[in-house]
């Protein structure tokens, strides 16, 4: 039997950096329904961390549930992974433990989003992580592509409170987008956000590309191609020295 990998199952370990499970189910379920056929999603949350992401701060406290949860994928076969949180926290350092293609959410949304269409922008949650996603921008050479980064202003955890109209509050600052920022696609900056994608595209009739569908798709297309991380130059496995465990 063909044993190639187009011809066998990928498996996608899908983190959710923060602690809160419920936003774990979310971004599951949307992988599982972005993801095909022979591809298998496993939904992981982190163990030590932040029940949220909004800041510097929570990212670097993320950062060690995340590669506990990186290592945790590859020990079960993982082919690859993706970092489901707006702001690719640890990227870097997951794909430096790992052979299997890491992917960050933001970096897959804003690369379709330039596929899609000559300029973006980006709505987001809190007004102070509009900054780490114009960091993210600059890192990946799209900052001349995106107009603008926009942000609703609502909490991260607060984002399935039907007393938050979120989706209402999406849609004006997607609108407030595509009249004033000469765009043709929006990425929406956070994986709770996830659900809303489909319905804010039919609603404004331009992409709105969530990180989340993005990032699985991209990672099939590179465990399809038999790709693997290079343990080539900076992205080799972590110099072997003592490290005080956790």
């Amino acid at each position: 039997m063909d044993q190639s990998p187009r011809n066998s199952e990928c498996v996608i370990n899908v983190i959710n950096p923060n602690t809160t499970e419920s936003m774990t189910a979310l971004i599951a379920q949307a992988a599982r329904a972005s993801a095909s056929p022979r591809t298998r999603i496993v939904g992981r949350t982190s163990s030590f961390g932040p029940a949220s992401i909004e800041g510097h701060y929570d990212e670097a406290l993320a950062t060690i549930g995340l590669l506990k949860a990186v290592a945790a994928g590859d020990a079960e076969g993982a082919s690859a992974h993706v970092i489901a949180c707006f702001g690719d926290p640890g990227l870097l350092a997951a794909r430096e433990i790992t052979t299997a293609p890491v992917l960050g959410i933001a970096e897959a949304a804003m690369r379709a989003a330039s596929f899609v269409a000559t300029h973006f922008s980006v709505v987001t949650t809190l007004s102070r992580t509009r900054v780490i996603a114009e960091h993210l921008l600059r890192n990946y050479g799209l900052e001349h592509i995106c107009r603008r980064v926009r942000a609703v202003d609502v909490a991260v955890l607060d984002l399935d409170k039907p007393e938050s109209n979120v989706r209402g509050l999406l849609l004006g600052e997607c609108r407030d987008a595509l009249t004033h920022d000469g765009i043709g696609a929006i990425v929406l900056g956070c994986a709770g956000m996830a659900d809303l994608a489909e319905e804010l595209s039919i609603e404004l009739g331009i992409p709105v590309i969530d990180g989340v569908a993005a990032a699985v798709r991209f990672a099939e297309a590179l465990v399809g191609l038999g790709l693997k991380t290079s343990k080539y130059g900076d992205l080799a496995f972590p110099i072997p020295k003592a490290r005080t465990p956790i």
